[in-house]
């Protein structure tokens, strides 16, 4: 129990780690990123990580989900420091549902009815992957759920569920016996869709390569799910013996470095747990104490038995 609690931990630090990290170098070429290693780490995060703790604020208060409350939990955090980062489509669901629209309803209205194939959901469901991580329908169906809120595109949505199954398969598997191949394999296993079978293929037989650009160029950095859920990903498998590994490699693409940082981020940290992420960043990481705090309380849930709730309304 003590080395699960050390991953629920690792994961959610990790991801803010890697956030921050990734932060400074958004939108920056391959060139520009592959100095990430000498960045100078200031600690601050984005909305990837302030999405992820309501996330687990929200799944802590109700035991569970409860889309409303995940809902009301986001708007609270962004009225309170909307200038986090956020892209266009949050602040939009959110005042669609101040207005009266249902939490439900809302972002199925963005962009022409289509709905967002951002990564937004997938940023921030780590905690969902935690949560669920000893049941993979359950998991399927809370990520799924959660990413509604502000994502209601296909791509979106699986790219939630593929990167909180990532989460919890990295959390189960034994670091001696990590196979990347059979762990590519298993998230293939798990899509129900078929571009991110595709993708996820592609960053299989990619693992024996060194090819930035050809990583780039196949499976993305950008804002797009299906362009860096599958990204950080392969980051992960294509370094599983470090966390640190991990995370400058995924921020080293460049691109939408702090979101695919987070979401590697996330995955090595629940694979590694929290010993495995360097002291020097967990020292400097803002609300360190208190993210390891809602990684505790969502542990606590876990350990005490029982199967979390879900709460429609």
């Amino acid at each position: 129990m003590r080395e699960l609690k050390s991953k629920f931990i690792g994961c959610m630090i990790g991801c803010a780690v890697g956030d921050a990290l990734g932060a400074s170098l958004e939108g920056a070429s391959l060139r520009s990123a592959l100095k990430a290693g000498e960045l100078k780490f200031s600690g601050r995060w984005t909305d990837d990580t302030h999405m992820m703790i309501g996330v687990a604020e929200s799944l802590i208060a109700n035991k569970g989900f409860n889309g409303e409350h995940m809902a009301w939990t986001f708007i609270k955090n962004w009225e309170r420091e909307p200038w986090r980062g956020y892209g266009p489509g949050p602040p939009r669901v959110f005042r669609m549902i101040k207005s009266g629209i249902a939490w439900n309803e809302a972002a199925k209205r963005l962009y022409g009815g289509m709905g967002s194939f951002g990564n937004g959901a997938a940023m921030r469901v780590a905690p969902v992957g935690l949560l669920y991580y000893d049941d993979e329908d359950k998991l399927r169906e809370i990520a799924y759920k959660s990413a509604e809120i502000t994502h209601t595109h296909t791509l979106g949505v699986e790219g939630a569920a593929l990167q909180a199954y990532a989460v919890a398969l990295a959390l189960k598997i034994d670091r001696e016996h990590f196979n990347p191949p059979a762990f590519m394999d298993k998230l293939m296993a798990f899509t129900r869709v078929s571009a991110y079978k595709s993708k996820l293929e592609a960053a299989k037989a990619l693992l024996n390569s060194d090819d930035r650009l050809e990583v780039i160029r196949k499976l993305g950095n950008h804002v797009e799910a299906l362009n860096s859920v599958p990204t950080a990903i392969y980051s992960f498998a294509k370094n599983p013996q470090s966390y640190a590994e991990t995370v400058l490699y995924a921020i080293g693409l460049g691109g939408d470095a702090d979101t695919i940082g987070a979401m590697a981020g996330a995955i090595a940290g629940a694979h590694h747990g929290v010993k495995g992420i360097p002291s020097a960043w967990m020292e400097n990481l803002e609300r360190k104490d208190y993210i390891t705090k809602l990684a505790e309380e969502l542990w606590k849930i876990k350990v005490k038995g029982g199967k979390p709730s879900i709460i429609m309304a």
